[in-house]
């Protein structure tokens, strides 16, 4: 099992996903600043559990979900 490091995301500037613009509750927000990692956390739910993942996944991710 690898070690996870603890990230600080207290001074954390959290923003919308632009694919949350469909409405509803069902919201992800983000957060900039830190290169290699991408701090994700459910704009419901701010003060709760952020998930944390590395750059090149997250932005693989992303275009998949543009491509359907």
């Amino acid at each position: 099992m690898r070690n996870i490091p603890d990230y600080d995301l207290s001074t954390a500037t959290w923003h919308k996903s632009s694919y949350s613009a469909g409405g509803g509750d069902n919201c992800l927000e983000v957060a900039d600043g830190h290169p290699a990692i991408v701090p994700v956390r459910d704009s419901k739910n701010p003060h709760g559990p952020k998930l944390v993942f590395r750059a090149e996944p997250w932005s693989a991710f992303v275009e998949n979900l543009k491509h359907g």
